[in-house]
Order: C-alpha cells, then structure tokens, then sequence
C-alpha cells in the first residue's frame, strides 16, 4: 500500500490543484481547497458564475448546474483526500466508480457558491469511497456516497 507524505498540506490554490487532478475547462470544478486533512476529509470551494459553459444549454433563459456536475465536483474533492499524499503520485489518476444514496435538495444558480465537503467512508486497495454533501450558504444542496478506483497509469503503457 501507497504510503501518505506531505501531511502538512491544509489548502491548495487552483495551481496546486491542477497539479494533483487531471481536469481541465470546462470539467475541472473545484477552484480552492480551504481545509484538507490527509486520507480523511476535505473542504474545497466551487464558485458558480453564469459564464459556465453548461449555462449554455442548461437551461436557456432558466440556468441551473446540471445535477451530475455537482456530483463530479464531489468526485473530485473525494480524490483530492488521498492523491497529494501519495508517493509517485503523477502515475496514478482516479476513475469515478459509483454513487450512491443521491439526494438533491436544491437547484444551484449562477452567483452560488459551493462549499463541498467530502469524508471518506472506506478504503480498501485502490478504491477510495467518500460521502460528500454541498452547500450554499449553509443550505444542502447534494449529498451523495461517492466512490472512486485508483488506477496505476504507468502499468498500462
């Protein structure tokens, strides 16, 4: 098993979280991590601006962020709870597996901002499974369990 480093890392701007996801515009949907406790949990940030590219045809005249985006950036905060600490961390990327118990409780609009907090639930080889929930301004949005499979790229090639 992978052992964790770097126990010292609380936050990350979008440069250092760049360097740990491989999502890019229009996918990557996480801006700032704002609380990270390695293996364990993360806090990170999302602010929703109508300049999304989704706002286009989701929906014209009414935009609302498509429900599934909102579990990705879920997604993506559950990796973030494991990948920074990894040795040789840039061979590994995480494939969204599953969710689980979805409850979506509100429509996130364009001007929200999103607090999404992810706990991990389990862990056994290189599957990571998380429950995460998102709010704004203290109101759930989602909650949903979450899980994610670590795969080692540099044995594919």
């Amino acid at each position: 098993m992978t052992e964790l480093k770097n126990t010292d890392i609380k936050t990350l701007n979008i440069n250092d979280i760049m360097k740990y996801l491989p999502h890019r515009y229009p996918f990557l949907l996480i801006d700032k991590v704002i609380d990270l406790v390695p293996d364990e949990s993360c806090t990170a940030i999302k602010c929703v601006t109508i300049n999304e590219e989704f706002f286009n045809g989701h929906f014209p005249g009414m935009p609302v962020m498509p429900g599934v985006l909102q579990l990705e950036a879920i997604a993506q905060t559950c990796i973030l709870t494991k990948k920074p600490f990894l040795d040789d961390q840039e061979k590994y990327v995480f494939l969204f597996t599953g969710i689980d118990n979805v409850k979506f409780k509100r429509q996130v609009l364009p001007g929200d901002v999103l607090t999404i907090k992810v706990k991990k639930t389990a862990s056994k080889g290189p599957i990571t499974k998380c429950h995460g929930e998102i709010t704004v301004d203290g109101q759930i949005v989602v909650e949903a369990d979450v899980s994610a499979y670590m795969q080692d790229t540099s044995k594919s090639k």
